[in-house]
């Protein structure tokens, strides 16, 4: 019985040992008032379909499939999926590659276009409240490192923050801009 206790007890020292230093050794502050935290690959984080799910905390079963609703009154459709989060909550890169553009449109608002390694694929990030401090065009980025975090911006109603999440598939060639929309939620979900 002590052995146990003294297990416990150890195990739950060790644990409280290792949230302060994640809490203080990977927490830092970035643009606009954001708080980042490194996104850890494997520890709580969600990988359930090909792409990790690109704002934290958010989990396969709170995703919904909005690829093909109507927008712009009928007239075009959605190609991506919203992920409601509240504001300042964390953006990830949901796979490895190249920061291609930082961008600010009226429709997406602060935006991020990171193309596949093997260039084959675009994600978008829109909606953005910040860009994560350091981040470049250029930069390569891993899976789960900061991006940003969710917001507002551009045409998103203040009142739902989210992030707009889509995916291109591009033909040798094409720029960041181009593509065809992939539905996104298969890829983050559990294709099981």
């Amino acid at each position: 019985m002590r052995r146990t206790l003294a297990l416990v007890g150890g195990v739950a020292a060790l644990l409280s040992l290792l949230f302060l230093v994640w809490v203080y050794g990977f927490g830092r502050v970035v643009d606009r008032g954001m708080r980042e935290e490194a996104a850890p690959r494997d520890a709580g984080q969600v990988v359930a379909g090909e792409l990790m799910i690109p704002v934290l905390g958010v989990t396969p079963a709170a995703l919904s499939d909005t690829f093909t609703q109507a927008r712009a009154g009928g007239d075009r459709r959605h190609d991506a999926i919203d992920i409601a989060a509240p504001a300042g909550t964390l953006v990830v890169a949901a796979a490895p590659g190249t920061v291609e553009k930082l961008f600010r449109s009226d429709d997406g608002g602060n935006t991020v276009y990171v193309r596949s390694r093997d260039g084959r694929f675009i994600h978008y990030y829109a909606h953005l409240h910040g860009y994560a401090r350091g981040l470049r065009e250029g930069a390569n980025v891993e899976t789960g490192d900061p991006l940003g975090a969710v917001g507002a911006s551009g045409n998103a109603d203040p009142a739902a923050p989210h992030l707009h999440f889509s995916v291109h598939r591009l033909a040798p060639g094409e720029s960041w801009w181009q593509g065809r929309a992939v539905n996104p939620y298969p890829l983050l979900t559990d294709p099981d």
